[in-house]
């Protein structure tokens, strides 16, 4: 009978002697490290030479501590057309992709009103005429992007320095209402000497056309008896920026 016994606990004990079953290494993500990778590549002098995905990227790491975001980045790409067209988005636009949070969208609006008051400065610095690329950098910067239609105006002093740049108007996806009498008012109330209009086509093309024309030539007949001088009309969109006075249509 033990003997038996013997022979039992021998053979229980058999799978001490069997090889263990080998574990199948599982694949890194592939996105390990990627973070480190594109922060090493920026700071070695590489920004100028990153696509746009990967600026957005380096910009979305900041809102989002964890995880891969490379997708996120080609999806606002995809749904706003460019990297401006990101950054001039509204919060409520870019809360309409997955993945954009309340965090993300006012990092995105940070940046952009940051480019903003930067192109600004450009302006504001000395005589608006004498610094026209930096005026239509300004006017890229603050409205090519706007999903609808706004018309604001630039008052300048007798040196055409820039007073103000107010609104004016906001409309809809293709028209702003215009008040000529309310801009020459305005144009009164701050002394000004002379005005820039700008407004956008939020279609992306920044041709004139006649209504923007006719309302240009309202603007200059009621500025005129008060001696102010509209220096221009120009209409930004995602494709350039047009100019009337250039175009021989005021």
């Amino acid at each position: 009978m033990a003997r038996r016994l013997a022979v039992e606990d021998a053979s229980a004990q058999s799978d001490l002697w069997r090889t263990p079953p080998q574990r199948v290494a599982q694949p890194r993500p592939h996105h390990l490290g990627h973070r480190e990778r594109l922060r090493e590549r920026a700071m070695a002098g590489g920004l100028a030479a990153l696509p746009d995905y990967e600026v957005l990227e380096l910009l979305l790491f900041r809102s989002i501590g964890r995880g891969d975001v490379k997708p996120l980045a080609k999806q606002l790409l995809a749904r706003f057309g460019s990297l401006g067209g990101v950054l001039g988005a509204t919060p409520e636009e870019l809360r309409t992709v997955k993945g954009v949070g309340e965090a993300v969208a006012l990092d995105l609006k940070l940046l952009h009103e940051a480019s903003l008051r930067t192109a600004r400065e450009q302006v504001a610095r000395r005589p608006v005429i004498s610094s026209w690329s930096a005026l239509i950098a300004y006017v890229k910067t603050a409205l090519a992007h706007e999903a609808r239609e706004q018309f604001r105006v630039l008052f300048l002093d007798k040196k055409n320095q820039l007073i103000a740049d107010e609104i004016m108007n906001r409309g809809t996806v293709d028209h702003a209402p215009v008040y000529p009498r309310e801009v020459v008012r305005r144009a009164l109330e701050l002394s000004a000497s002379a005005l820039i209009l700008v407004h956008n086509h939020p279609s992306g093309d920044p041709t004139p056309s006649g209504a923007d024309v006719d309302m240009t030539r309202e603007i200059v007949n009621a500025a005129r008896p008060m001696r102010i001088a509209i220096h221009d009309h120009l209409i930004a969109g995602r494709d350039g920026v047009a100019s009337l006075k250039a175009l021989g249509l005021m």
